[in-house]
């Protein structure tokens, strides 16, 4: 019979926009608009938002698919939407996201120190994202000039398919030699974060108000009333937890109380 693990996390997994970059995942909202709106279907912040987090042209999918927008394709370009459409859309979707994504690469505050913090307790830090391998090319440089450069970086690419499949954080756990997967944390800003580590069978902590549940920059966030603030933050916090998520925080930088109380958990031998 196999003997539980009792040990220390040895492995965090973090997101890219929204968890540890691009406060408030605005970079591929932004360019989603810009996509549909040039083919004479806007769509609203809500829409481009709702399936945050898997592979972008899954997303264009999603999206043009869903009832109310195919409807509205089917009313300006004359003919309901077919998949030649989506690889139409993502073709238009890669350059735009492309140029904008330097400009989206902000490194989130508090998340260098915090991922130091981690490394001194003998933590390993990964990555997964939604973008493609040569998006993701993009902000790693830039995000390393700011103090943030995750030691494993995996993309749909490298493994067949995106979220909300296992397969890049099991490719964390074989490029950065972590076992068991029990040792291993999922931090991300979106549902299908949560799905993507529930799948992979690691613990999983959702961040509310840096990412796409909220999708505000840090800006307009800290220009929200008390009372407004209070409750996005609340509906954020609530979504995530329902989405299965064993623990919300606000920030990366909040992240350390949750992996010692996922330790806690570990130690008296609960299981993701």
């Amino acid at each position: 019979m196999k003997q539980s693990y009792s040990g220390p996390v040895k492995a965090v997994i973090l997101d890219w926009a929204g968890t540890t970059v691009d406060h408030g995942s605005l970079a591929p909202v932004r360019v989603l608009q810009e996509v549909f709106a040039k083919r004479g279907v806007p769509i609203s912040e809500e829409e481009a938002r709702r399936d945050m987090g898997v592979l972008k042209i899954d997303h264009i999918r999603k999206i043009l698919f869903s009832e109310t927008v195919s409807a509205r394709w089917s009313k300006a370009v004359g003919h309901n939407p077919i998949e030649s459409d989506v690889e139409s859309l993502f073709a238009d979707f890669v350059p735009l996201q492309l140029e904008c994504l330097v400009k989206y690469s902000n490194v989130i505050d508090g998340v260098a120190e915090t991922v130091g913090r981690l490394r001194k307790r003998g933590i390993k830090i990964g990555s997964t994202t939604g973008y493609t391998r040569p998006m993701l090319e993009m902000i790693l440089n830039p995000a390393a000039a700011q103090g943030y450069a995750p030691d494993c970086a995996i993309t749909p690419d490298d493994v067949g398919a995106g979220r909300p499949h296992p397969w890049m954080i099991y490719a964390n756990a074989i490029r950065m030699q972590v076992e068991p997967l029990e040792a291993i944390v999922k931090i991300g800003d979106t549902p299908v974060d949560i799905e993507e580590g529930l799948r992979a069978g690691v613990w999983t902590v959702g961040v509310a108000r840096t990412g796409n549940m909220i999708g505000l920059s840090t800006e307009d966030f800290a220009a929200l009333a008390p009372p407004e603030e209070a409750t996005r933050l609340k509906n954020a916090r609530a979504q995530l937890a329902s989405s299965g998520a064993h623990e919300v925080i606000d920030a990366v930088a909040d992240c350390e109380a949750a992996i010692d109380a996922i330790e806690g958990r570990i130690r008296k031998g609960e299981r993701p």
